[in-house]
């Protein structure tokens, strides 16, 4: 089967330590309290019942524990888990070789599943329903149509953009979770457990100035960690302290926010360029040099989180916390 489609490619050394920092059971997650509650009532009762867990939604702003979560599932479950993603199934064909790959009780991870083509999410739909595939092979006269059987399974389903979801295959999905922003003391929590799984010695005042940093994203508090742990063995004793903290993070151009410099290039230009805006999203990214679904699905969720940034019908304006943010005086309009 084609590597691009099911994953099991070689793994860098980071990417299979990200993967050795995960939790592998609900006990051991961290935050998204509500969602973890629910999830262990329905896995609970799908075992009571000796049945497939319903198909699982998980969606909100990158980082935030979606992988994470598929896999804990799987594991709860007790099943294997398969993970994918919308981009790699182009075809209904590869749709097929996935799933026909699936054992019984199996949970399928598609991330990206807003990015489906919509020709495969209509073979989706039998196999999410009633587990079962019609595949058309052939062109014109000659064309017929196969049934494949398929094992009961689970599919979980991440996105950023759950508004990107189609109606009918929103709806096929029995469990529907967001996943919120962490507390910083949630995240302070996340970050020293980090440090003892990677048995780094970390002071409990630096790992509260990383949370406060992390943009209550999960996935930016470990990569944040990691690089003040270079500096801390380069420029230090090893030991993470408030001091060489602040001295990394200052050089990584992290701001007391968590603001990075795409953030604050970002925001100035809103403010130098357009006077704080309404300005269209297309023109930010043509002015900054990124794309406009990266400061969609990236940028724009926190600054919009942290009151930063207005959408309204005309584009994106600032607001005045960002003029005070940068000790500047707020426009007369």
């Amino acid at each position: 089967m084609d590597e691009r489609i099911v994953s099991g490619e070689s793994q860098s050394h980071e990417e299979w330590e990200e993967r050795s920092l995960r939790p592998q059971t609900l006990s051991q997650y961290i935050g998204q309290k509500a969602v973890k509650e629910n999830l262990t009532v329905f896995i609970q009762a799908a075992k009571m019942r000796e049945e497939c867990l319903d198909h699982v939604l998980l969606y909100g702003p990158p980082g935030l524990g979606k992988t994470t979560l598929s896999m804990i599932i799987a594991n709860e479950m007790g099943v294997n888990l398969r993970t994918t993603s919308g981009p790699a199934i182009e075809r209904p064909g590869d749709l097929a070789a996935v799933l026909s790959g699936l054992e019984p009780g199996d949970v399928l991870f598609i991330d990206e599943i807003h990015r489906l083509n919509r020709s495969v999410e209509e073979v989706l739909y039998p196999a999410m329903e009633d587990y079962f595939l019609d595949i058309v092979i052939g062109k014109g006269p000659s064309a017929r149509s196969v049934r494949l059987d398929l094992p009961p399974f689970t599919l979980v389903g991440a996105t950023t953009r759950a508004g990107m979801l189609s109606a009918p295959l929103r709806d096929r999905f029995g469990v529907v979770s967001r996943l919120e922003y962490y507390t910083h003391d949630e995240l302070q929590e996340i970050v020293e457990r980090t440090a003892d799984v990677m048995e780094i010695s970390a002071e409990k005042k630096a790992a509260e100035e990383i949370s406060r940093r992390s943009r209550g994203t999960p996935r930016i508090a470990n990569r944040i960690l990691r690089r003040v742990r270079d500096f801390a063995q380069v420029r230090g004793d090893g030991t993470i302290d408030l001091s060489i903290t602040k001295e990394a993070l200052n050089l990584l151009q992290v701001d007391q926010l968590g603001l990075d410099h795409i953030d604050h290039t970002l925001l100035r230009n809103i403010i130098d360029k357009f006077r704080g805006g309404p300005v269209g999203l297309d023109t930010i990214a043509a002015t900054i040099g990124e794309e406009s679904h990266t400061i969609e699905d990236v940028y724009e969720p926190y600054l919009l989180q942290i009151g930063f940034l207005q959408r309204t019908p005309r584009g994106r304006m600032v607001t005045p916390l960002v003029y005070e943010h940068f000790n500047m005086e707020v426009p007369k309009r």
